[in-house]
Formats: structure tokens, sequence, C-alpha cells
């Protein structure tokens, strides 16, 4: 009877899998071709925004980069939010090198709001042109067409939000694989829902909207009192399958610097999971789905692996571990192929080890970071 119960459930959860894999991810891993990028037709004024606590060393290596940019028409503004490292030495040092850059800064914080929307709306609401390109001041561009491919979509198909994907750099050990993995399976994961026209977030570190947008919709509001969310709730709050576009392509990524050690990244994604319980319900159902299926796949197939191991059933042992290999290449198919799009590199390693490590790090930290009721920016 448990036995026939366990078949069940691995078979409805398998059905679930196979679905969003194969179509939700699928069809942007297999089928999705993107834009052939219009030069120049509207060479509208962008302004890049980063905002940066304490970030001498990183800004260092970005100003220039942001400020060689094949571009015609754009300028970068560095929000020093309350600093005490020298930043803001370094940016009259870049000013007068860098025509290109300016820079906002913030004296305090207000106690009602949270430090980084705060910076970030004062930065804004200088803003010297309406398309406004964020990242972080960790991040490095891939390439000098960044600003041109991740504003196209607002500047020449009217859209309001353009989605870019952002990758950590690579490094040795496990952490970091385990963060190109998850990073990749997040982008997939956003990117994928909004070509379905269902966006549900999108991530700061490369992110393109309108200012009079956000200034229409009173800046953060909803949103003061939220840790974080800057980024994904802003655009959970207001994107939709009209007003949203990607952006594919591997020379509109930004390189961020990764964590280095496991608690400094856990506490990076708590902070991630804790903003994902202000999404709207509907969007919290049609992402939860896949990893509810996700753990219920792998409790079940290995419980029946253990029950017909242990009865030495190795006909219907071999039929599981047939099931479980067959979506362990599926699913690897899918994020190869997400990868090529987005990175410009196919292979990826250890799918199917980190494929069964997520289910752990998906409800422990994610359930950390739900519940938890206070996170800080820096």
């Amino acid at each position: 009877m448990v036995t026939d119960i366990l078949w069940i459930v691995l078979l409805i959860a398998l059905s679930i899998q196979l679905f969003y894999i194969l179509i939700v991810f699928g069809r942007f891993s297999f089928f999705y071709k993107g834009k052939k990028n219009q030069h120049g037709q509207n060479p509208e004024g962008v302004t890049v925004i980063v905002a940066a606590h304490n970030e001498k060393a990183n800004l260092k290596k970005l100003i220039p980069a942001l400020c060689s940019q094949n571009y015609p028409n754009y300028d970068v503004m560095i929000i020093n939010d309350r600093s005490n490292d020298g930043t803001r030495g370094l940016l009259e040092e870049m000013m007068a090198k860098f025509p290109k850059l300016r820079t906002v800064t913030v004296k305090y914080t207000p106690e009602h709001v949270t430090s980084k929307k705060y910076a970030l709306t004062l930065g804004i609401k200088v803003a010297k042109n309406d398309v406004l390109l964020l990242t972080d001041a960790d991040c490095i561009p891939k390439s000098d067409k960044w600003i041109e491919l991740m504003t196209a979509p607002v500047r020449e198909d009217n859209k309001t939000f353009a989605l870019g994907f952002s990758q950590y750099e690579r490094k040795k050990g496990l952490l970091n694989q385990w963060i190109q993995f998850e990073t990749l399976w997040t982008g997939l994961q956003y990117i994928s829902f909004a070509l379905w026209k269902a966006p549900f977030m999108g991530v700061g570190r490369n992110l393109c909207y309108r200012r009079s947008f956000f200034m229409e919709k009173k800046a953060f509001k909803g949103l003061w009192h939220i840790n974080g969310g800057d980024d994904d709730l802003f655009v959970n709050q207001y994107a939709t399958g009209k007003n949203t576009a990607v952006v594919v392509n591997p020379d509109s990524v930004t390189i961020s610097a990764p964590k280095t050690t496991w608690k400094s990244y856990f506490t990076q994604k708590k902070r991630h999971f804790h903003a994902g319980k202000y999404y709207k319900g509907i969007d919290k159902q049609k992402i939860g789905i896949y990893p509810f299926s996700h753990i219920l796949f792998w409790l079940t197939g290995i419980s029946l692996i253990i029950i017909v191991g242990l009865a030495q059933n190795w006909e219907h042992f071999l039929i599981i571990l047939g099931i479980i290999i067959v979506r362990s290449l599926l699913l690897t198919s899918v994020v190869t192929s997400a990868r090529k799009k987005l990175e410009g590199k196919s292979n990826v390693f250890w799918t199917g080890f980190f494929d069964l490590m997520y289910v752990g790090y998906f409800w422990i930290v994610g359930t950390l970071g739900y519940q938890s009721k206070k996170v800080r920016w820096k």
C-alpha cells in the first residue's frame, strides 16, 4: 500500500517537473532566439545608476568600465551612501578624469526607510535622463555594448522594464561552482516566466526602467519598510507581460564578485528569500509549485529505491533509477542550453548533484529567509 502511494506521488511530481523543465524553461533554452539589436535607431539619453556604501575598491574598477561604454549619449550617477572609506575623495578624483561621471552624497538615512532604497531614490530624482540602467558597485559590464543592449527594449520598443542577467566571477572551489549553478538557475526561471508574459522579478545588478515611471509610482511606495527588494519587489509590483522585455545576449551581462565564504553567501541569500515573502500571491504559486514537486520527486524516488532495493525487486529498481537519470539528463540539457544563450558558454558540470543539493538549500535557507524579521543591506 505504501509503495503504491509512493509510486503515485512520484509520477505526479515527475509530471509537474517535466512540464516546468520542458515547457516553461525549455521554451527559452531550446527555442528562444532573441531579437537582433537595432543599432543606433534611437540613441536616447541613458543614466547609469549605482548606489555604493563603502565600495571604494570596487568603484576604482567599475567607473572606468562604465565610462568607456560604446554608446553616444549617457552619463553615470554614483550615489555615495554614507561611505567612510575614502569613496568621496575617489569620486572627486574620478570626476576630473571622466566627464560622464556625476555623484550624489547621502549623509543620513531616515528611520522609516531602508538605506539602499533611499539612496537610489535620491539619485534617480536628480538623474539627467529618463532611461535608467541600474547595476551594483561590485559589478562590471561584460562588454562595451552593455548600455546599448540593455536599454534597447526601453528605448526602441517602448517597454517599461528590461530584465538582464548577471553572472558571478568564476573561481575555484565548491562554493563558487554552486553559486554559478544557483545564479544560472534563478536567471533561467525569471527570464523564462517573463517570456511567457508572466514576469515576477529582476535583479538590480542588471535592470533598466524609466525614471518617469519610477516617479509616477512614487518611488518605492509600499516597499520602504522592507529590507532589500529595490529590484525584484519593484519589478514584481509593476512588471506585466506587455511592459516588460528580457535581454538575452552574452554582451549584455554584468559580472559580479561572488561571496567567498558559505556564511556570507547564506546571509546574502536569506536577504533574497526574505524579499520573496512579499511577492504577489499568484507569483508565489507559479514559482513555488516547482520546488514543492521537486522535493516530492526526490523524497519519493529515494524512498522507492530503498524499499524495492531491500525487497530485491530489481526490475522496479531499474525503472526508478531510469526515471531519475532521464529527468537529470533533460534538466542538464535545459540548463546547458540556457547558459549558452546567457553567458556564451555551454558546459554545466554536476547539474544532477546540484539539483539534489538545491532541495535542501531551497527549503532550509528559503524558510530561514522567509521567516526572518529583519535583514540588512550594509
